[in-house]
């Protein structure tokens, strides 16, 4: 059955390649990517694929929020349902490490903008619909002053903390909605694969990206997925596992959940 499917970060990377995948499946494929000229080329070259499914293009900066909530917007006035959303986006570093909401790029991007864009969709995703978060191996304790945009970290301990806050509201969110909201799974797509942000933290090739949009488009579509709400998937060893330790700590769950929404309370005042 065909899914209308929202893929943030799809200009390069894993997202890319996941696109590359569902497209040819004959999905209605919603691409994001927040460069004007990298989005049309990749829109244009997926909806000439043979007998492939449509192809749309969303331009969105995920380190604002205000353009986060019109991305959902845009999304919304277009599609009454959206089967699954790939919070896909993600920063490892940037010239400018602070948003003109006064936060942290690296938390910005990869667990506030991905927690609020999904609170926006959920109307559309429903019970049957999917989440999935790209997480990763890399996760360590969060400093909630970090998160918030008090505190300034070097960029592995950025990344790590805000993939850990991820984690962690993705199992907080999927419990809060039981049934009666979407799947919500996290994912290590697999360390050190050749994206972009590996090659520029850690200064090797990487792995086949196909291997990260391999497992995307399971957790997206396979029925044994299905009732994986709230755990997250290690694609190092292939299996769900258990997330670092702090991500099944309710009490630090709802902490980092608390910031977040303080944080976007905030930038509505």
């Amino acid at each position: 059955m065909q899914k209308t499917i929202l893929v943030t970060g799809a200009t390069d990377g894993i997202g890319l390649e996941t696109a590359k995948m569902l497209v040819p499946m004959g999905h209605t494929v919603l691409l994001h990517g927040r460069q004007p000229a990298k989005l049309e080329n990749v829109e244009r070259t997926l909806a000439a694929v043979p007998d492939g499914g449509r192809v749309e293009s969303y331009l969105s900066d995920l380190s604002r929020m205000d353009e986060v909530e019109a991305l959902a917007k845009a999304v919304a006035e277009k599609h009454a349902k959206l089967d699954v959303l790939i919070n896909n986006a993600g920063v490892y570093s940037a010239s400018n490490l602070i948003t003109p909401d006064g936060l942290d790029v690296r938390f910005a991007v990869n667990t506030i903008a991905p927690y609020l864009l999904t609170r926006q969709l959920l109307p559309l995703l429903g019970a049957s619909g999917r989440v999935i978060n790209l997480s990763s191996a890399a996760q360590s304790p969060v400093n909630p002053d970090a998160l918030a945009g008090r505190v300034s970290l070097p960029d592995m301990a950025a990344y790590s903390q805000s993939k850990l806050a991820l984690t962690a509201w993705s199992r907080e969110m999927a419990l809060s909605l039981g049934e009666d909201g979407p799947a919500v799974i996290a994912v290590n797509p697999r360390s050190l694969l050749g994206s972009k942000m590996v090659k520029e933290a850690f200064g090797v090739a990487g792995g086949d990206l196909r291997i990260g949009a391999e497992i995307l488009c399971s957790l997206a579509l396979e029925e044994e997925f299905a009732a994986a709400s709230g755990q997250y998937f290690d694609n190092d060893i292939g299996q769900l596992a258990a997330p670092h330790p702090d991500a099944l700590n309710p009490q630090k769950s709802k902490e980092i959940l608390h910031v977040i929404e303080t944080v976007l309370e905030k930038i509505k005042r």
